[in-house]
């Protein structure tokens, strides 16, 4: 029942909060709800009993497809990065104001209903409904409450994750129709027959879905546009957790169904997403907007993912699922950050901040350690995942592991950049400005400071919990 009460709070809480209409009375309850969630997550980490991990029950008969929810290794890892998310955002950004609170709330706890449902389905047309209500909400969030050019932004954000959404479908209704009992249940997806044209088609209908999603170059064009319009809470679950699930669909459905398909197209995939590292660190480093910075930076990141999965590697899957949860963790770090300097001075601009850690040492100080676990410094939590992913990478195509390692210098020079620019360069706009850092705020850094060190120095439980998962998809794709 684990999976169950991970969708029902947030949904059930979610519709609670539309009738809150006092915006303290919304906010705490969002908070509680999501607290609560957390909790439930934690206890589906901790257990071992297979019976509470999963639920099956009659949805869809006539479509031949059911209520099937489960939590494996990935599954556990990505529901509580969920999990974890969400109370962090809510309590880092309490103090920011909303028009129709009640109704911001709400759809974030849709949208994090949506997201947990995704990563705990074993059936792939229940897998579609939950996505799309992880995206409906979402593009609701930022065309409401979005930057000056939200209109044209989030329009360019739903046509391309309605024409990704629209391709999955058909791939969806095709896959199921092969099946020889006309099943949407992973195991008999498993089993396909295809030919090879036929399979590398539905590959490729499949992938670009998740590509847009993840995003994969070139697919990735309104990620950047939609992190800098959108609210900066909806951004940190965007680019902490909604991008994940790109990355979770290919291992959880893209491999295990079309394992010829992906060894046959692994060159094709892996030389895009590592020139999208090179090209969106290189564009990262000409930002001058630290929202454009810090989503082309998760652009390489999630670049590297989508390389290191399709080395067939274990080690490479291993780093890929392991970085899903590293990721999300430091980047709600650093839109933390980025939130504080503009809710207090107004501005993100690199060319107008300078010198700030004169005024919050503090907040400087775990600035550091999120952009220092950004590089992948040994001992913060990236280190392990992306050096296990780069050997995968390495292992299957050194010409293309020589080249996806320009990243590793690019992505210093753009975070370090980024550090000495905002908190030790010149003094200017702190010199006019108070820069005062919430309690709540510094409380969630901190927290989060923790955790990046915690899993730096010891990332064993982590791996522990996921080896199963990565030990049945190798023995599935080789």
């Amino acid at each position: 029942m684990i999976p169950v009460l991970l969708i029902v709070v947030p949904i059930l809480t979610g519709f609670i909060t539309f009738f809150i209409r006092e915006e303290r009375s919304a906010k705490a309850f969002a908070l509680l709800s999501s607290v609560a969630t957390l909790a439930i997550a934690l206890m589906g980490v901790l257990m071992q009993n297979s019976k509470q991990l999963s639920f099956d029950a009659a949805w869809l008969q006539m479509l031949g497809s059911r209520f099937t929810l489960s939590l494996d290794g990935m599954g556990k890892m990505l529901t509580l990065l969920t999990a974890i998310s969400f109370p962090i955002i809510f309590a880092s950004t309490y103090n920011n104001k909303y028009k129709n609170p009640n109704a911001f709330y709400g759809l974030m706890l849709l949208s994090q209903a949506g997201l947990l449902g995704v990563f705990c389905s074993f059936d792939l047309l229940l897998f579609y409904f939950f996505w799309e209500l992880a995206l409906i909400p979402a593009y609701f969030l930022c065309s409401k409450w979005g930057g000056e050019k939200r209109i044209p932004v989030t329009f360019k954000f739903f046509i391309y994750t309605f024409a990704g959404s629209l391709l999955m479908l058909v791939g969806i209704l095709y896959v199921n129709f092969r099946t020889p009992e006309h099943s949407f249940a992973i195991s008999s997806l498993r089993n396909l027959n295809l030919g090879v044209k036929e399979e590398n088609f539905i590959f490729w209908l499949f992938f670009i879905a998740f590509a847009i999603k993840m995003p994969i170059f070139p697919f990735h064009t309104w990620q950047p546009d939609t992190y800098e319009q959108a609210p900066t809470a909806v951004t940190m679950v965007l680019s902490g957790v909604m991008v994940k699930m790109g990355v979770f669909a290919v291992i959880r459905w893209l491999l295990p169904m079309f394992p010829d398909a992906s060894y046959r197209m692994a060159d094709i995939v892996m030389i895009l997403a590592v020139i999208g590292m090179i090209y969106a660190s290189l564009i990262a480093i000409q930002q001058d907007d630290m929202k454009r910075l810090v989503a082309y930076s998760s652009i390489a990141h999630i670049g590297l993912m989508g390389a290191s999965m399709f080395t067939n590697n274990a080690g490479g899957i291993q780093g890929v699922i392991f970085q899903m949860f590293a990721h999300g963790i430091n980047v709600l770090g650093l839109w933390i950050v980025v939130d504080v300097i503009e809710q207090q001075l107004g501005t993100r601009k690199f060319s107008q901040l300078g010198g700030l850690a004169q005024k919050a040492p503090t907040l400087a100080i775990l600035f550091v350690v999120m952009a220092l676990a950004n590089v992948a410094l040994p001992l913060t939590n990236s280190f392990i995942g992306e050096f296990l992913m780069f050997n995968s990478v390495f292992g299957h195509n050194p010409w293309l592991g020589a080249a996806a390692c320009i990243s590793i210098i690019l992505a210093a020079v753009y975070t370090l950049w980024m550090v000495q620019k905002i908190f030790y360069g010149e003094v200017r706009e702190a010199e006019s400005r108070e820069l005062k850092v919430p309690v709540n705020t510094q409380l969630m850094l901190v927290i989060l400071a923790v955790m990046v060190i915690a899993f730096g120095v010891y990332p064993q439980p982590m791996i522990n919990l996921t080896s199963d998962t990565v030990s049945k998809l190798i023995a599935q794709i080789k």
